[in-house]
Order: C-alpha cells, then sequence, then structure tokens
C-alpha cells in the first residue's frame, strides 16, 4: 500500500515540501508507505491536445507523466501539492496534471486523491479548489482534512511555526491512511468497486 506525492513547487525543499513531508511521516505511523516525487524546475511541457495518448496509452512526451502514470498502477492513491502563484496553482502543477489526467485518468479511476497548497498570505481556497477540480472529474475518492489543506509560510521554516496548518496535514493523512485500509477489508470481503457505465459527453452545442 503506498501513496504517491508530487512537489509540484520549483523549489525542491520548500514550503509545499514541508507540508508532503507532515503527510508523509503522519502516514508512515499508520503503516503507509508515501513517496515524495518532485517535479523539478525546468520547464514542464503544457497538454497539447494531441490525442496520441488515446491511442498509445501514453503521454506524447516521455517525461515524469509517464514515470508517475506507471507508478499508478501500484499506488494506492495520489497527493498533489503546489504553490501558491497569483491566487491559483502553479504553471507546472496544472501542466502535469493536464497531461497525467488526459494521458492516465483511467488509472486515477477509484484512487484516493488529495491536494495540498501552500501560501506566504493568501490565496490557498482558490489554488486549492483548482486542483482539487481534477480529481472530481477522474472518479477519484477525495479525503478530507479538519480544514482546508494548506499551510502558511515564505520558507519551510516559516511553516514550521503554522502548527494548525500542519495539524491539518497530519488529520488528512490519517484520513487516508483510514481510506486505504478500509477499501483493503473491504475488497477482501468481496465488496468490489462499482462498474462504470460507458461515459456520456453532451456538448452544448446543437
Amino acid at each position: 500500500m503506498g501513496i504517491l506525492l508530487i512537489n509540484g513547487s520549483p523549489r525542491k525543499d520548500g514550503c509545499t515540501n514541508r507540508a508532503l513531508e507532515e503527510v508523509k511521516n503522519q502516514l508512515s505511523k499508520n503503516g503507509i508507505e508515501g513517496e515524495i516525487i518532485w517535479l523539478g524546475n525546468k520547464p514542464m511541457q503544457d497538454c497539447i491536445a494531441c490525442g496520441s495518448c488515446y491511442k498509445t496509452g501514453k503521454c506524447a512526451f516521455d517525461d515524469i507523466v509517464n514515470e508517475v502514470a506507471a507508478k499508478l498502477d501500484t499506488a494506492d492513491g495520489i497527493v498533489i501539492g503546489s504553490p501558491v502563484y497569483y491566487g491559483g496553482p502553479n504553471g507546472r502543477i496544472t501542466s502535469f496534471m493536464d497531461r497525467l489526467s488526459y494521458s492516465a485518468g483511467a488509472k486515477l479511476d477509484g484512487k484516493i486523491a488529495a491536494s495540498v497548497v501552500s501560501c506566504r498570505r493568501g490565496g490557498a481556497t482558490a489554488a486549492y479548489e483548482r486542483l482539487n477540480m481534477y480529481f472530481g472529474m477522474l472518479n477519484c475518492m477525495i479525503p478530507a482534512s479538519q480544514y482546508w489543506n494548506q499551510v502558511h509560510g515564505f520558507s519551510a521554516e516559516d511553516v514550521e511555526k503554522d502548527a494548525e496548518g500542519l495539524q491539518t496535514m497530519r488529520v488528512l493523512a490519517d484520513n487516508i491512511a483510514w481510506l486505504v485500509k478500509n477499501r483493503k477489508a473491504g475488497e477482501e470481503a468481496g465488496v468490489k468497486m462499482p462498474e462504470r457505465d460507458a461515459h456520456i459527453f453532451t456538448n452544448f452545442i446543437n
């Protein structure tokens, strides 16, 4: 059992990573393995809507998106983290999630999925809402916490002072672990995931 934690910040050891570390450490206390994956600070190719992933089953740009997609085959869930840029998640994480969702959305179906954001002062809730939009379209199971999943600070050292924010990360991790264990127990008891009907697409242009 394991959870992938995606650090979308260009700073490997900054505020976003500190929030994800708190989730990872609390998951470990619950017997759940976590792996933090940093997306790096090089340019992230965005989705160009080429449609090749529908034919090949993977993104045409063979980078970390395909690496994470492969890990989803065995992972129980995913937590994505982003700093707040002008009231929203940064471009790196949205480009990553656009491509992952297009090319590997089926692998996220039924997985546990959550997002965490870090900000100096404001914009956290808007960024948090934006990131959860991915999971609401992909049949993911979205765990809650005691508050919206956000930490505050200009540096990782500042985040250490955000006692409520870090506690929110731990409660999130506890709830993720509970869902992972209950899903496994359900499968062992013969409770299966819902069967999906063919997706109906309704366009609003005649």
